[in-house]
Formats: structure tokens, C-alpha cells, sequence
């Protein structure tokens, strides 16, 4: 070989890629997309909180551990279906015909007694308060000037009153100077009549503009928003229709009771006090303490029935006005003897109740986990009556069937009804 060969030998080996060095120029790449992967879950669990990182909850039904009353111990001597109804309800409007300028209120807020619920046009009104101010100020200027008049007649009475003394005045000039102070006094009294007049005149056109704010006349809640800005609202119907006739109803949700029609011919089985269990179309596992409050003294002849007013014991924000309820009168043995103090404990479902090693569990839903608590009691005809380790109030599993109990304990849930 010549040497001009081995020199272009030597050329070529000098751009040839040595494949055996490693390039380790990727590690910086994969470590960016580690401490992405990582902050992706850091701002996850910060939006979604933790529960995000610990996988799919559980989903559950609940009920609520219910108060043990002498009615669950009695026996049911009759049967009813009826409506809860507000014994306070209220569609609010105005005293007078006016354009609606603002509604402060929306379905379901709960307001107060005397809170402001709408406003109307008072350009009007407003415009009378005022010229009933200038007219009180013009009254009252004019008995300011009525008292200058009459110092200075009085000053010239006596004047004339010194000459006349010393013959240098006739009777006349005395009987025109006394004359003069009588009909300006006079005066003073007619325009004090005036003042009184337009003060009440100006109270009247202050009602009128207090009259453009509408209030809440008790405390309550909105259940319907009847008006809307730029809306025409009239305490009568008028208008052909385009004028409203109120601006909101509020119910006076501790007015709710329950109506039924009992037939006529059961009446005898009711009376007032008389304890009776009502429970909600809505809530069937839930019982809830009632007692009569009232038989209206009349019977509907068409269907045979007579009204029963019933009122309740315990108080939920589960009931609603117009909801669907079935009720049971209570028999206590007698209508005149005083109610005894309850029994100790809460119901539960039996399907909420499970048996272990002799003991008795439940599931209690505490911060959105499910913790696991031993109870002592015993079946009833109303379901399980727990006397010790559960309170009144607390949500419990509902029904266990189908759920591996043990591996309940700390499991995140989430409750679906």
C-alpha cells in the first residue's frame, strides 16, 4: 500500500462515530418530567383535597339515628294520609299600584321580620313628601311673620291707649288699634291650624313613601318570586293580566303542621294530645313525633271526613309545605294522662345492625369516613333500639346487605341520598 493510501485511510478513520461512548444527555429530560408527574399529583390533591390520592369512595345510603318515643311503644289504633300545610303563609304586595325597581329576594333565602324584600318607583311620592315640607315651612314662616305683626299692633294699641288717656286719641283710633291686634291673633291661630294640617299632611306622604319598600311582615322563607324589576305590581288584580298582584310568598316554616281527613266514622278514635307517628312520602325509613293539636268542629258532607290538625314535636329541615304524609293515631290507654318521659335510646334499621363474636356493630359516617361502633340494645317492632354508643342525629349505614363488613372500618364514603 502506498503511503498516499494510508493517508486517506487515516482521513476516513477520523470521521468515522465511535458507537461505543454513551451519551447520558436524556437524564436532564427525565428528571423534568418526573417533577411535572409530581406536581401534576401535588396540585391535584390540592384541588380535590386528599381523598383524590386514596383512590374511588364508596358510595352509601344513610339514615339517621331517630329519638325512641312513647309512640313506637303504643299501638296504632287508626291510619291516615294527609299534607303538610303552613298554618303562616303569606303572599306579600304593596298598599299601592307601582313599578317595581328592585327584588332583593330569590326562592329559598331566609329572611327576616320586617327585611327588605322590594322597592318601587318613589318619584312620586317623593315629589309630594316635598311639597309637603315646603308647605309645612311656608306655615310656620308665616307665623313668623304673624308674630311681628302682632307686637307691633300691640305696640300701637298701647299708644293709642296713652293718648286716649290724655284725650289726644278718639275712641275710634282705640277700638281700630284693639281691632287690629284681635284679627292678628286671630290670624296666628288659623295659620297653628294650618301647621297641624300639613303635618299630617307631610306624615301621610311619608307613610305613602315608606310605602314604596316592601317588607317581610314575619320571618320565613321564599318558596315563590312572583315579580321582577320593571314589572308593573298591584295589590288588586288590574291590567288585563300584565300586572302582578304580589311580589314573593314566605312560609313561616315553624308554622308547618299536618291536615288529614279522617272518615267520619273513625272520628271517636281521635283527640286532642293524642300522640301520633307521622311519616314523610319522602323519608319512608323516618318516623317522626306528632301529636293532635285540633278536630276542626265540622264535617265535609261530599266526602265524609273530618278535618284533624296535627302538629309536630320535632322540627326537620326535611319537611316541606304540600308534602305527601301518612300518619298513625297512638293508643295511650287514655286522652287525659300526662306524657311520661320517653324511653332511653335511638332507633336504627335492623339492616343498619350487624352481629359479631355476640356484639353489636354499626356504621357510622363521621367526616366522610366510615367508622365502626359498637352498640347494646335490641330488636323492635319499629327496628333496633340502641341504648348506648350511638346518638341521636347520626347517620349510620342503612342497610348492610351486599357490603364486606370488614374492611368497612376508615373507608372513605360518599353518601347518595
Amino acid at each position: 500500500m502506498s503511503e498516499g493510501d494510508l493517508d486517506k485511510k487515516a482521513l476516513l478513520d477520523e470521521l468515522k462515530i465511535d458507537r461505543s461512548e454513551t451519551v447520558d444527555s436524556g437524564r436532564p429530560i427525565k428528571w423534568f418530567v418526573a417533577v411535572a408527574v409530581v406536581a401534576g399529583f401535588a396540585v391535584l390533591s390540592i384541588v380535590y383535597g386528599l381523598p383524590f390520592l386514596e383512590g374511588e369512595r364508596l358510595a352509601v345510603k344513610t339514615v339517621m339515628a331517630r329519638a325512641v318515643t312513647m309512640t313506637s311503644q303504643s299501638t296504632s289504633v287508626l291510619e291516615a294520609t294527609g299534607y303538610v300545610v303552613a298554618r303562616r303563609i303569606a303572599t306579600v304586595s304593596s298598599k299601592t299600584t307601582g313599578k317595581v325597581v328592585e327584588v332583593m329576594i330569590e326562592e329559598g333565602m331566609v329572611v327576616a321580620a320586617d327585611e327588605l324584600l322590594a322597592t318601587l318607583d318613589d318619584s312620586i311620592p317623593r315629589a309630594r313628601f316635598e311639597l309637603s315640607k315646603s308647605q309645612l315651612a311656608a306655615a310656620k314662616a308665616r307665623i313668623a311673620e304673624l308674630d311681628v305683626s302682632i307686637r307691633q299692633a300691640e305696640l300701637d294699641l298701647e299708644r293709642t291707649q296713652n293718648l286716649a288717656e290724655r284725650e289726644l286719641a278718639s275712641q275710634a283710633d282705640l277700638d281700630r288699634a284693639s281691632l287690629t291686634v284681635e284679627g292678628l291673633l286671630a290670624a296666628k291661630t288659623s295659620s297653628e291650624s294650618e301647621i297641624a294640617v300639613a303635618e299630617r299632611a307631610m306624615a301621610i306622604q311619608s307613610q305613602e313613601l315608606s310605602d314604596m319598600e316592601i317588607r317581610a311582615p314575619f320571618a320565613g322563607v321564599v318558596i315563590a318570586k312572583a315579580a321582577q324589576p320593571g314589572e308593573m305590581i298591584s295589590p288588586i288584580s288590574a291590567g288585563g293580566g300584565f300586572t302582578r298582584t304580589g311580589i314573593c310568598t314566605i312560609v313561616d316554616m315553624d308554622s308547618l303542621e299536618v291536615e288529614v281527613d279522617v272518615n267520619e266514622r273513625y272520628i271517636n278514635r281521635v283527640f286532642e294530645k293524642q300522640p301520633v307517628t307521622v311519616n314523610l312520602n319522602a323519608y319512608p325509613d323516618d318516623d317522626i313525633a306528632a301529636e293532635v293539636i285540633a278536630i276542626i268542629p265540622t264535617a265535609d258532607r261530599n266526602k265524609a271526613t273530618v278535618r284533624v290538625r296535627i302538629g309536630f314535636l320535632e322540627r326537620s329541615a326535611r319537611i316541606l309545605p304540600d308534602m305527601g304524609v301518612k300518619v298513625s293515631f297512638q293508643d295511650t290507654g287514655t286522652a287525659a294522662a300526662p306524657a311520661a318521659a320517653g324511653p332511653a335510646g335511638v332507633i336504627v334499621p335492623r339492616a343498619s345492625v350487624s352481629p359479631d363474636g355476640g356484639k353489636n356493630y354499626v356504621w357510622v359516617v363521621a367526616d366522610d369516613l366510615l367508622e365502626r361502633r359498637v352498640v347494646d340494645g335490641r330488636s323492635e317492632s319499629g327496628g333496633f333500639r340502641v341504648t348506648e354508643g350511638l346518638e341521636r342525629g347520626e347517620r349510620v349505614i342503612a342497610s348492610l346487605d351486599g357490603l364486606d363488613t370488614a374492611e368497612l372500618h376508615g373507608t372513605p364514603v360518599t353518601v347518595t341520598n
